[in-house]
């Protein structure tokens, strides 16, 4: 069933499938109500039909609602429409554990120590909280794009574990990290979640599981029954306490193993500071007695066989007593058939003729006819499921499979892999966005097919929030699913005016340039009592926020300042002096003659000297560029010279 563009509840609106497992189909989802994406699980059809199941499944679900841990998969809400039942959760992007392992191979054994800390905290919390998981496995282990491990699933196996709902032709769960007593059917607590912990933290440092076999029957028999190889037999260069961590949690008995997460805590924590040291007991292998196998199934059976044909059981128990040999051969089998039972009698029909399991093949980038015939050399199926376009998948190759592949993972001969295929890359047109708003610009780009992504940038013409350019030209013919850059106006650019006070004219216009303000205009006032030649006022102050290239006048303080100079003047050279003599041709003594000093017509000296006199000067104190005058009379009054010149102030200036 494909539900993308479906919404739940009234809330979540499917966008993609992103997953599926024996138990259910994984969605990515919108949640209109708090804006937010989620991972939407919705329960496989074959599990909506057990009322007891469901009925189990929605209080296990709400407890673990409760709880709170980054290191658990946040389950956010529990519904259901019609046949549909999901579960809300935390979405997150990363890689299952169990896809680095088969990616990768054995990890390092630090970085494993440091995900199984992260693990068993999370567990930590749970327990604390009374919830067991049941089911802990690489599979249920996210490892965020951070580093995170986040463990998912939490108290759902326990509805699943209680179910005779098989899927896939297997039984929910996973055999390769089920306790001995999870695998017995007994009772199961807090220690088997550690015992699963173990068993996670043995593939990642050897990159294998500790028991294999071709049947789950048999890999849980080995659970039971047997001990692993240590994993640093496996990988040598393994701390001696890593390794004896691993099987102390790892032991048959929960009573030998961690009680609790926090004690399995402090000795992981002690192996990343003290990788040398020795502060686990190692298990003591070959001291574990042998497992007892009870044979009230067997009298079970006795009854039945009773009931059929009467004496037979005797006939058998007389045959055992006889046959010892067969008698262990017998209980064996009655164990299985005990197993069997406990599981939801998938592993009875196992047992019991069974069809044959392969090996599930990786299909993905393989062509359909390629996928056909590697499927057919398995005894499989393939079914075309959907073709849908994808950006990096070429067309016809294979984009996902249903099973996915899985290292280890079996499945029946017979049975239908269900495969997507990729139309390839989906060409759009790219729309013209520019001078529309934001979101209507992102609204647009997402409607055609493109991921979007923002920059910001100032603009003198452009409202705030509205397209400025697009760097794909309208019209032009891109790939869907391509991102494509758009920006977005911010508006024009706010300055802070500087500072000008006390800056000569020429100051100023710099600092206003460098703000990116203009200069407008420069006005003038005369105060003695303030700087002269500086600014003393700006038409915006200091400090304010203003649009790029807002004008500024500026005001300068311009005075003359009072200096001190000299006039002299040449007398006899200006009149032409020369010496005059009486009748009997005797020297005349010389007349005196008057020297008068003006300013713009204003009389500022006068002075009386000797026409024959070479020198008179004048002691001026002024301001600024003045017109000098200098005239000469004689006694009588008239005027002999005038001479008119430019005199500055602080000048010597010789007439």
């Amino acid at each position: 069933m494909n539900l993308e563009g479906k919404l739940l509840g009234n809330r979540y609106e499917i966008i993609e499938k992103i997953g599926s497992g024996g138990m259910a189909t994984v969605y990515k989802a919108k949640c209109l109500v708090l804006k937010r994406f989620v991972a939407v699980k919705v329960l496989r059809d074959e599990f909506t039909t057990d009322e007891e199941f469901i009925k189990r499944f929605n209080v296990e679900a709400q407890a673990v609602a409760s709880l709170t841990h980054p290191n658990i998969v946040s389950v956010y809400d529990v519904g259901h429409e019609g046949n549909l039942y999901y579960i809300v959760m935390e979405l997150v992007k990363g890689k299952t554990l169990k896809e680095i392992i088969v990616e990768d191979g054995a990890l390092g054994w630090k970085w494993s120590v440091k995900i199984a800390m992260q693990i068993a905290s999370a567990l930590e919390t749970a327990h604390r909280n009374n919830i067991i998981h049941r089911d802990i496995k690489p599979h249920n282990i996210i490892i965020t794009e951070d580093g995170v491990a986040k463990v998912t699933d939490f108290g759902i196996a326990k509805a699943v574990s209680n179910s005779t709902i098989t899927a896939f032709g297997t039984t929910i769960g996973s055999v390769h990290y089920f306790s001995p007593e999870h695998a017995r059917g007994g009772f199961t607590d807090a220690r088997s979640d550690l015992y699963s912990l173990g068993v996670v933290m043995y593939e990642m440092v050897t990159g294998r599981v500790p028991f294999d076999s071709d049947t789950p029957v048999s890999v849980a028999l080995k659970h039971m029954q047997e001990e692993p190889i240590e994993p640093i037999k496996i990988k040598p260069d393994l701390p001696q306490c890593v390794n004896d961590i691993i099987m102390k949690a790892m032991r048959k008995d929960a009573n030998e193993r961690y009680q609790t997460a926090t004690e399995m805590i402090k000795d992981l924590e002690l192996a990343l500071k003290h990788p040398e040291e020795k502060f686990v007991s190692a298990p003591n292998i070959g001291d574990f007695p042998t497992q007892k196998i009870s044979l009230d199934y067997a009298e079970e059976l006795q009854k039945q066989e009773k009931g059929k044909k009467p004496g037979k059981f005797d006939k058998i128990k007389k045959y055992f007593e006889e046959h010892p040999a067969v008698k262990v051969i017998a209980i064996i089998v009655a164990c299985i058939l005990v197993f069997s039972i406990a599981m939801g009698g998938t592993y009875l029909a196992l047992s019991l003729g069974r069809a044959k399991e392969v090996q599930i093949p990786n299909l993905q980038g393989l062509t359909k006819e390629e996928a056909e015939q590697k499927a057919k050399e398995s005894k499989l199926k393939i079914e075309v499921s959907e073709e849908k376009y994808h950006l990096e998948v070429p067309e016809g190759q294979i984009i996902e499979q249903d099973p996915k592949y899985q290292d280890n993972y079996k499945i029946k001969e017979g049975t239908t892999i269900k495969v997507v295929i990729s139309k390839g890359q989906e060409i759009v047109e790219m729309p013209k966005v520019v001078g529309k708003t934001r979101d209507e610009a992102t609204k647009m780009l997402k409607e055609v097919g493109l991921e979007v992504k923002v920059e910001e940038e100032f603009s003198d013409d452009v409202e705030k929030n509205y397209i400025t350019k697009q760097e794909v030209a309208e019209g032009e013919k891109i790939a869907a699913g391509t991102t494509v850059t758009i920006y977005s106006s911010m508006g024009i650019e706010q300055v802070q005016v500087p500072d000008l006070s006390g800056k000569t004219e020429s100051e100023a216009k710099s600092a206003i340039s460098s703000a990116k303000l203009k200069w407008k205009s420069t006005d003038k006032t005369s105060d003695s009592s303030k700087p002269n030649g500086v600014v003393v006022n700006q038409s915006i102050s200091n400090g304010s926020m203003v649009d790029k290239n807002t004008e500024i006048t500026i005001t300068v303080n311009e005075f003359d300042e009072i200096k001190n100079g000299t006039i002299t003047v040449n007398v006899a050279s200006l009149i032409g002096y020369n010496k005059q003599y009486n009748e009997d041709e005797t020297e005349k003594s010389p007349e005196n003659v008057q020297v008068i000093l003006s300013f713009d017509g204003e009389e500022y000296e006068s002075k009386t000297v000797k026409e024959n006199d070479t020198s008179c000067q004048f002691s001026v104190s002024s301001s600024g560029s003045k017109t000098a005058k200098i005239q000469i009379k004689s006694n009588a009054g008239s005027t002999l010279k005038t001479k008119t010149f430019t005199f500055n102030s602080g000048e010597n200036k010789a007439i």
